[in-house]
């Protein structure tokens, strides 16, 4: 298999990982408070194939959810906002233990500000609902991310992973550095 349809083969792949864990949420003791498991899967696919890739399976993951009827417009546009919002932080910032964790909660409290905004909910309420989903992020987005890491490692897709090069600054193919 060539390297473009590997590529588009990743990213379909990923677009359906990210729509289906979207409808697994974990509940909270208060409603209104549970958990989707996307948040923290969506971090480590963004750490460990990159921005590019993440964001454009993200956005095949948000017209899957609004043709199959799982997504509104207003939870797109807020999940548009966290996948902007948590993928630029570990775009520009790295794949390390401090972004990874808490990249799914800055994006989330963006996502809340922008959803404040459009329904003119108060911003403290959206927040304090989120607040368990955002523990729970900050606790297993890095496991989670060395999880996917680890496990695209020992298949065909491992040149795909993207790390941080601390000494260059800048973000490395592995396949790249194996040459």
């Amino acid at each position: 298999m060539n390297n473009k349809t590997r590529e588009i083969t990743l990213v379909a792949l990923l677009s359906v990982i990210i729509s289906i864990s979207g409808t697994f949420k974990l509940p909270g003791l208060i409603p209104g408070t549970e958990f989707q498991m996307s948040a923290p899967i969506a971090i480590g696919i963004c750490s460990t194939f990159g921005f590019k890739r993440y964001i454009s399976a993200g956005i095949i993951a948000s017209m899957i959810n609004l043709i199959m009827g799982t997504h509104t417009i207003l939870n797109v546009i807020v999940a548009m906002t966290f996948r902007v919002v948590a993928g630029s932080l570990i775009g520009i910032l790295g794949s390390n233990i401090i972004v990874v964790s808490t990249a799914g909660i800055v994006g989330t409290a963006v996502g809340r500000v922008v959803m404040a905004s459009i329904t003119g909910t108060p911003f403290k309420a959206l927040l304090l609902s989120a607040l368990p989903g955002m523990i729970y992020t900050l606790l297993s987005s890095y496991f989670v991310y060395k999880t996917i890491e680890k496990i695209v490692k020992v298949t065909p897709y491992k040149s795909f992973i993207k790390k941080y090069d601390k000494k260059e600054n800048a973000v490395v193919n592995i396949k790249e550095e194996l040459v």
